[in-house]
């Protein structure tokens, strides 16, 4: 099915039988589908040494994560912490603290590492488990905006993604100026199983002066010409390139006028698929940044209905899914995605097909 790959691109399977269409800008995976994960259970402290942390299928990718679950296992307020760090002369807020372990800031200056390196003795976590998440101090200014731009970038799609080798050198400047707030997508099956329409609305704000454009990069399902039909309703379509050995479409939008800092857009467009020779199985959307607001509305044929559905994510586009969970297909043939909060990553709809007459056992 399509993987849209736009200012926060979608991704496409490692696993998936048949890969069909992404968005921004994504990719499933065909056969058994995954059960949710089990409870995490915590582990027992080693005796005499400090407690291991949670055990998890996924060890934190980040350092607000780890934070937050040293936090919780240590079972310590924030002001009780900031007291503890206070004995070892380091003077952070708990507003601070907060701040950190949501993700919202990061500890840079001298007195703030020093107080992470404190932060793993009082909370009796392995050296390093929490200073080794921490990226070098970044560096300031324009000069570094795109070396930052290409790591977020690789935080999501793997090394040698379809969407770094089809964008080129121009990698490195995908959408750097701009990043979407809210995505809203429609993506409707045919009767031939496959994904034929996919309708987009963006929201999009301006994180530097002058962006004129948003780029695009949609990948199709395996044996589908990457020749598709854009149709724009909100800005207007610029150049396209299709890439056919990737299987990727890569278009530009113009959004009429070069954006202030600060400034919103709405860009809204449809996206017409072929038939394919595989039927899809599955549509996602790779993003960078956390949005705001995201919905994925998936909608079947009457004559197409999947056996099951499911959700789920991933932290990188070469990662396995997790937080998977069965949806319902309602009474108007249809399933949605509505994450509380849509962080950086790959969020997705799965489905599988019951067998069709004729098909062999």
């Amino acid at each position: 099915m399509p993987h849209p790959f736009a200012v926060d691109p979608p991704g496409t399977p490692p696993h998936a039988a048949a890969p069909r269409p992404h968005t921004e800008p994504a990719a499933p995976q065909a056969g058994p589908h995954p059960t949710p994960e089990e409870p995490r259970r915590t582990a027992p402290a080693p005796a005499g040494g400090r407690a291991a942390p949670e055990p998890a299928a996924h060890p934190p990718a980040t350092f607000a994560e780890a934070l937050r679950q040293a936090l919780r296992l240590r079972g310590l307020p924030l002001q009780r912490v900031c007291d503890r760090l206070a004995a070892h002369g380091v003077r952070i807020s708990p507003a601070t603290l907060s701040h950190w372990q949501r993700g919202r800031s990061l500890p840079e200056r001298p007195q703030s590492l020093r107080a992470v390196r404190t932060l793993e003795e009082i909370l009796a976590v392995p050296h390093d488990h929490l200073v080794g998440l921490l990226q070098p101090h970044r560096p300031r200014g324009r000069a570094c905006a795109q070396e930052q731009d290409v790591t977020a970038s690789r935080r999501v799609f793997a090394p040698g993604s379809e969407v770094e080798r089809a964008l080129g050198d121009a990698f490195a400047d995908f959408n750097r100026d701009i990043a979407p707030l809210s995505v809203h997508e429609s993506v409707f099956l045919g009767e031939d199983r496959c994904v034929r329409h996919l309708s987009v609305t963006q929201v999009l704000r301006a994180i530097r002066d002058g962006p004129d454009r948003l780029t695009l990069v949609h990948q199709v399902d395996e044996g589908v010409s990457p020749d598709v039909d854009f149709t724009v309703g909100c800005g207007t379509l610029g150049a396209v390139r299709v890439d056919e050995p990737l299987r990727c479409v890569v278009a530009d939008i113009l959004l009429g006028r070069r954006l202030s800092r600060g400034e919103t857009a709405v860009v809204r467009y449809d996206i017409d698929f072929p038939s394919g020779p595989l039927p899809s199985a599955f549509y996602e959307r790779r993003t960078r940044t956390n949005l705001r607001e995201y919905l994925l509305h998936v909608s079947f044929a009457p004559a197409a209905m999947p056996a099951s559905c499911h959700r789920y994510y991933r932290r990188r586009t070469d990662a396995p899914r997790e937080q998977v969970a069965r949806l319902v297909v309602d009474a108007s043939r249809t399933a949605h995605l509505y994450p509380g909060k849509c962080t950086p990553g790959v969020h997705g709809v799965s489905w599988a097909w019951p067998p069709r007459p004729g098909d062999a056992d």
